[in-house]
């Protein structure tokens, strides 16, 4: 008996950034936290603020690929400043990103020295969500996960990923 073609479940990833729990935020909104439990992989592009916060993250995540901020203590937080993952064929570039020589071209480069030439590069920072493509390179910001100054509302990606097709959905709180 033959039931036609299996359908393989789409991998979800949650993008967030800049969380900034305790020094902005008193802890992540219970709408994120559910985001990052029912995702398949989560990615965060720097600014926990404490050890605590990231192991909050970590705890929840099933999967995840984390780089530390400007505000994340470097001696106690031991995360790389770039990294990759690969998710549905999709590659993923992360870093926080920096105001330092033009924001759009730092990631840009980051992304092409770190990534393949499809690569997709996330970056946070700025606290403004945006998904755009600059010099060719699809760039993503969630935003800040709690809303913190300059962003007024919490704001996180869903992306779902497929044989190398990457679709998001911005979520705001």
């Amino acid at each position: 008996m033959w039931f036609g073609p299996l359908r393989r479940r789409v991998p979800t990833v949650a993008i967030l950034s800049d969380t900034h729990v305790p020094s902005r935020a008193r802890d992540l909104p219970e709408w994120v936290v559910s985001r990052v439990e029912s995702a398949d992989h989560v990615v965060h592009a720097g600014d926990f603020d404490t050890p605590r916060t990231y192991e909050r993250v970590r705890d929840l995540a099933p999967a995840l690929t984390a780089v530390r901020g400007n505000t994340d203590p470097g001696h106690e937080l031991d995360l790389p400043a770039v990294a990759t993952t690969t998710v549905g064929g999709v590659e993923f570039v992360v870093t926080h990103g920096n105001g330092r020589g033009g924001y759009d071209r730092n990631v840009v480069e980051t992304v092409a020295a770190h990534g393949g030439p499809d690569a997709v590069g996330v970056a946070g920072h700025t606290h403004r969500p945006r998904d755009e493509t600059v010099e060719g390179v699809r760039l993503l910001n969630p935003g800040s996960a709690t809303g913190a100054n300059p962003g007024d509302v919490p704001t996180t990606i869903e992306a779902t990923a497929r044989d190398g097709d990457l679709e998001v959905v911005f979520h705001r709180g």
